[in-house]
């Protein structure tokens, strides 16, 4: 269990490096250590905030085919952001694309990293 928790950080961690390396609006500052907080942070607003917020959302998820939980999963990285000082976000459209390339890199790592333990 620890060593998926773990694991799941540092996926977080070098997911949201990414974004910021391949986003322009998206600043992540800080040292490796630092970095990795504010994924736990990030990792704690999905775990326990967003499930609630789809929960009374899931009727306009439904109407929007889907498209709604791109937005949610923006509004996650937005409030991530507020809640630390080392991620700065400088809009919606940037949280938009920062969070679909952390979707995209954080599904990629876990299926490569699902692959390389089989």
């Amino acid at each position: 269990m620890l060593r998926f928790v773990v694991i799941r950080l540092i996926i977080n961690a070098i997911a949201l490096w990414v974004a910021d390396y391949l986003i322009e609006g998206i600043h992540l500052e800080g040292d490796p250590w630092q970095i990795v907080i504010v994924a736990l942070i990030f990792g704690i607003v999905n775990a326990f905030i967003k499930p609630i917020i789809k929960f009374f959302a899931f009727p306009f998820i439904i109407l929007t085919l889907g498209l709604l939980t791109l937005v949610i999963n923006a509004l996650m990285l937005m409030l991530t952001a507020a809640m630390t000082e080392i991620l700065r976000i400088d809009g919606f459209m940037p949280a938009l694309l920062g969070s679909i390339v952390i979707s995209l890199v954080s599904m990629i790592l876990s299926w490569v990293l699902d692959k390389k333990d089989d």
